[in-house]
């Protein structure tokens, strides 16, 4: 009897997917660069409210250990996947993160935001090549 290797179904590639954004989270509440950089492709872009970037993983080390803020706590919500090809998944959801000064006792602050996070696969593994942030309008408050 052959051995086949079995592709995994929509829904479980979406899960998988889902559980990598988590997992590059968790990286940043750890400050464990080297995770972080395990799941980002060697070229990435990021827009933010900074503007948009391109970094490799050394800019990414760079902004990661000697950015002004850090993650303290994130909890994603409202997660759609989006897979134009089988290769290629873009991942929409709200977080709402707690971010405080690097090195300081000050109390975090907590914001809202959409992102998006564009991944590719790569051979057998899945690399985030993108991802951008929306703060989101607080309820009330009208631009």
């Amino acid at each position: 009897m052959a051995n086949h290797k079995q592709v995994p179904g929509p829904q479980d590639t979406a899960q998988q997917l889902i559980e990598l954004e988590k997992k590059f989270w968790q990286s940043m509440v750890r400050e464990d660069t080297d995770a972080a950089l395990s799941l980002l492709d060697q070229q990435a872009l990021m827009v933010s409210a900074h503007g948009a970037m391109k970094f490799d993983h050394d800019g990414y080390r760079q902004m990661a250990q000697q950015g002004s803020m850090v993650l303290k706590d994130f909890h994603l919500s409202d997660i759609e996947v989006f897979m134009p090809t089988q290769d290629i998944a873009i991942l929409t959801y709200r977080v709402k993160q707690s971010m405080a000064p690097r090195g300081q006792d000050a109390k975090a602050s907590t914001e809202e935001m959409a992102d998006s996070s564009t991944w590719v696969r790569k051979e057998d593994h899945w690399q985030c090549v993108a991802h951008t942030e929306t703060p989101l309008a607080q309820r009330g408050q009208v631009h």
